[in-house]
């Protein structure tokens, strides 16, 4: 049958309204509502990040269309009696010429939101960026062959909308298991969201098409005929069982949305030695990279002038390369990770940027002892006074004591006297920068420091020692 013959006939031609339909609404409107079109453009743009965030309303919808277009026209070739006509062309691909239409729409579900997505960002794919997209259209044709397959077993008009809810039904629902986490990872929409400068690694996108793959080709042999049905059946069954054991096995150890990703791929450009400031290329501050490492290097030129003995990293480098912190690494004493385009998009009057300031003396103020985690009490500890006031000294001597203040307000919101403890942190770094010389001051600093570290850990030896006071991310 030529094609535009075959299209006229299918049934993905007339029920293209409806699926395009649900593509429009689900695109221009959930999608940006989840997402404002003033953000998506306002970057930072990364362009797996936006096939990925793209294609999560669509995967159970493109299944399940596809699906259900199969079974009717599955259940349209019984109907006619195909198979009972002399064999002029082999049964596969009678039945593919069948489907084609109805995978050409589970394609065209697909393919529709990641494009309009790519084209309204002005990214390009690369091939690490559509991994998704191939996996999701893959899965689409697994789909295609159950629903033919279906469309043979009962009348289409039941088979055809049944099968198609209740795969929605099941590819949606497993986006609320916990207890077992497994389908979660398998059903082919995936539960883990891509960071900036992140992709999918091959298992996330690999498992859920071989499993689709398996169970199709078990569904296919037990359509099939011919002499040798039965082995071909069995092991096709075999196979498909033995690839979903072993596919939920290792999809039981990831956690919930938390399945494998590859991080740190995204271009950077650096400038300046000692230290050499890095910043993501496509992250929205590139162009004030200048700007950025004269506040970077200022900042510690100011504070080793004070007597704060901080050692000059070899390289700052954006936190934004390892938006997930699960998988940025730790800053060293060479090297610092700290949110140097988040910051820079803040810059104060003059162009100046304190949160970049902010950062720096977090990482320079170090401390010889472990702090815990987290403050369970509700009355603040005296050494959170003393490390907060030697903290706020040094953000006074660069001038970023007012996003230190900020957060430490916030920090101290979780108590009944809050207030009154700030007050007294400010008293007691107002008292150092009152002292007479920068000796007393750098005396006061480290005596601030001794008794903050008072009943405390030692901090292991080789630990970080560019972290926060509390070991906050910056």
């Amino acid at each position: 049958m030529k094609f535009r013959a075959l299209l006229r006939s299918s049934a993905a031609l007339w029920t293209a309204p409806v699926w395009g339909g649900i593509v429009a609404f689900y695109f221009f409107y959930a999608l940006h509502f989840q997402d404002p079109y003033e953000e998506v453009i306002g970057g930072p743009r990364w362009a797996a990040q936006q096939v990925a965030g793209s294609l999560t309303y669509f995967y159970a919808f493109a299944y399940a269309i596809t699906l259900g277009l199969a079974a009717w026209e599955g259940g349209r070739l019984q109907r006619d009696r195909v198979w009972d006509l002399a064999p002029g062309r082999p049964r596969w691909r009678v039945a593919g010429e069948a489907v084609a239409p109805a995978v050409g729409a589970g394609w065209a579900i697909l393919l529709l939101p990641v494009g309009m997505r790519l084209v309204e960002t002005r990214l390009l794919p690369t091939p690490t960026a559509v991994l998704p997209l191939a996996m999701g259209m893959g899965i689409v044709c697994a789909y295609a062959v159950v629903g033919f397959v279906l469309g043979h077993l009962a009348p289409r008009v039941i088979a055809a909308p049944s099968g198609a809810v209740a795969a929605f039904y099941v590819i949606s629902k497993t986006s609320t298991y916990s207890d077992p986490v497994w389908p979660r990872h398998l059903s082919g929409q995936l539960d883990t969201s891509v960071a900036f400068g992140e992709h999918y690694s091959p298992a996330t996108v690999l498992l859920p098409f071989l499993v689709a793959a398996a169970v199709a080709a078990a569904v296919a042999a037990w359509w099939s005929r011919g002499p040798r049905r039965l082995p071909l059946r069995l092991v096709a069954t075999a196979a498909a069982l033995a690839t979903l054991v072993l596919s939920a096995r290792t999809a039981s150890g990831w956690g919930i949305a938390d399945g494998p990703v590859s991080a740190g791929h995204a271009p950077v450009r650096c400038t300046g030695e000692a230290p050499r400031v890095c910043l993501a290329e496509t992250g929205g501050a590139v162009e004030r990279l200048d700007d950025v490492r004269s506040e970077v290097v200022g900042s510690l030129e100011k504070l080793r002038a004070a007597g704060v003995d901080v050692t000059v990293p070899s390289t700052v480098t954006d936190g934004l390369l390892y938006e997930r912190t699960s998988t940025r690494p730790r800053s060293t004493v060479s090297t610092w990770w700290l949110p140097l385009t988040a910051q820079a998009e803040t810059a104060g009057p003059g162009g100046r940027i304190a949160g970049i300031r902010y950062a720096v003396v977090l990482s320079s103020v170090t401390f010889p002892c472990a702090f815990p985690a987290t403050i369970t009490s509700d009355v603040p500890a005296a050494w959170m006074i003393n490390r907060d006031a030697a903290v706020l000294w040094a953000a006074y001597t660069v001038d970023a004591q007012t996003p230190y203040l900020r957060r430490r307000a916030d920090e101290y919101g979780q108590f009944a006297n809050g207030p009154e403890v700030l007050a007294k942190v400010r008293e007691r770094a107002e008292k150092g920068r009152a002292l007479p010389t920068a000796a007393q001051r750098t005396a006061w600093f480290e005596q601030e420091k001794a008794k903050a570290c008072r009943g405390m850990p030692k901090r292991p030896v080789g630990g970080p020692a560019a972290t926060g006071p509390q070991g906050e991310d910056s």
